[in-house]
């Protein structure tokens, strides 16, 4: 009596056969950039922002609702976002206009002052801080221009401002530039041919290609100035109801070993920047509508 083969066996009894090749085809083939970019984000985004959500929870609701709403906190929340916003809309009305002199004109160290934008990035905050509180002072080089006036900048909510807009700066600037890179002059010509003042031309050609990356400079250096630290810990007296912001109100929680306050506030922070961003991106997404049409 003959022996039946395994290949012959497989082929009379099809269902019972393993079929490897198709239960790999099966599986999703997910490309190994789209894991390291999983991965990597899992690890230094998602994995710190839900411990602290963690240990947030961690803290009683009325408690978390003390923390999160008394005095000294509302305090700096209103001076951090209102200064942030304030300083990144600064920065958009003359960060595009540095962007549109260094892309539309020649001049003598266009590349010096073309690097020099780039300073608040190399440099450490704590300097610019040192550097800001000197200057602005009352016996500095430029402080003691406003002085006589009556108007103080160092260890004020006005030198918080300065802070946030010099930190702030690069982010218009090397946002907006591509974009002016980009734009062919021909069009200005044309509008001007037809009858168009320099005003007009700049409201109606220049300025709708310009105004998202103008909002999406102003959403970057809003972020920064938010989260901003060494410069504005120096530059301001840090006096509750009047300078303090909020990153330095969480530094002086943690020096108390007030970790749930210190959380706390983190969370609402992190929470406000979130929101602030969103609303920011669905302006960037109707400029871009605005610009299509």
């Amino acid at each position: 009596m003959a022996v039946s083969s395994p290949s012959s066996y497989q082929q009379l009894n099809p269902r019972k056969a393993p079929n490897r090749k198709g239960l790999l085809s099966l599986l999703p083939k997910i490309h190994i950039t789209w894991v390291v970019t999983a991965v990597y984000l899992v690890i230094m985004l998602l994995v710190p922002i839900s411990a602290m959500f963690f240990k947030a929870a961690t803290v009683p609701p009325e408690q978390f609702w003390k923390i999160a709403t008394s005095p000294v906190a509302l305090s700096a929340y209103d001076v951090t976002f209102t200064t942030s916003i304030i300083s990144a809309l600064v920065n958009g009305v003359f960060g595009t206009l540095i962007a549109w002199v260094l892309i539309r004109y020649d001049f003598p160290l266009k590349r010096l002052v073309d690097a020099s934008v780039d300073i608040p990035f190399a440099l450490p905050t704590a300097v610019a801080g040192l550097t800001l509180a000197t200057v602005y002072s009352e016996n500095g080089w430029i402080g003691s221009i406003f002085a006589p006036f009556g108007i103080r900048i160092s260890f004020t909510r006005l030198g918080v401002g300065v802070a946030m807009t010099l930190i702030s700066l690069p982010f218009v600037v090397r946002t907006v530039q591509p974009v002016l890179q980009e734009m062919e002059s021909e069009v200005e010509q044309a509008a001007w041919s037809l009858g168009a003042s320099e005003f007009e031309t700049f409201w109606r050609v220049i300025l709708p290609p310009l105004f998202p990356a103008i909002l999406t400079g102003v959403a970057l250096g809003f972020a920064r100035a938010v989260g901003e630290f060494g410069s504005t810990v120096i530059i301001a007296s840090n006096t509750p109801f009047k300078d303090l912001i909020a990153p330095v109100l969480i530094f002086q929680r943690l020096e108390q070993y007030d970790y749930a306050g210190a959380t706390v506030i983190g969370i609402v922070l992190l929470v406000i920047s979130l929101v602030l961003l969103i609303g920011i991106n669905l302006l960037q997404a109707w400029g871009r509508r605005y610009d299509q049409k």
